[in-house]
């Protein structure tokens, strides 16, 4: 779906919730060869008997990868991910955990070299089944300005 929000548009407050995703073992395999993270934490199931969680957990990138893209359900020409601050991985992540997101907007600011765009800033955290976050973040969003030349 396709919606158009200009910097003006957004509001402080505004909250969005995802449906949940299963974390698979395929998902924390198919991770570790796209970024050649081979930890055992992630891929050594005797070694991680030995440690204090006892199973493998998922790497932190795969879940912010993953919540991020659960947020992705909308497209919005006016405006683009700028980056992301404050990443935090609280909680580990087990092969078969559920997690959802919750999103919201926290602010909105003047970008300091661009008067045609604005910075909105999302605070996102991905919790787990039993509704414990497991991982926080703030993503930016630069945002085109109502009336800016293109």
């Amino acid at each position: 779906m396709i919606v158009e929000q200009f910097f003006e548009d957004y509001e402080i407050g505004f909250t969005r919730r995802t449906f949940g995703r299963t974390v698979t073992e395929a998902d924390i395999v198919t991770h570790a060869g796209q970024t050649g993270d081979f930890f055992p934490h992630h891929m050594d199931a005797e070694w991680c008997a030995q440690q204090d969680f006892k199973r493998r957990i998922a790497h932190g990138t795969l879940i912010l990868s993953m919540g991020i893209g659960m947020t992705a359900g909308t497209i919005n020409p006016r405006s683009m991910s700028y980056g992301y601050d404050r990443v935090r991985f609280i909680r580990p992540v087990f092969i078969g955990d559920t997690i959802t997101v919750t999103a919201r907007i926290t602010e909105r600011r003047d970008h300091p070299k661009r008067k045609s765009h604005g910075v909105v800033v999302e605070a996102v955290q991905i919790a787990n089944q039993h509704g414990e976050v497991v991982l926080a973040c703030e993503h930016l969003y630069l945002v085109e300005r109502r009336g800016a030349a293109p």
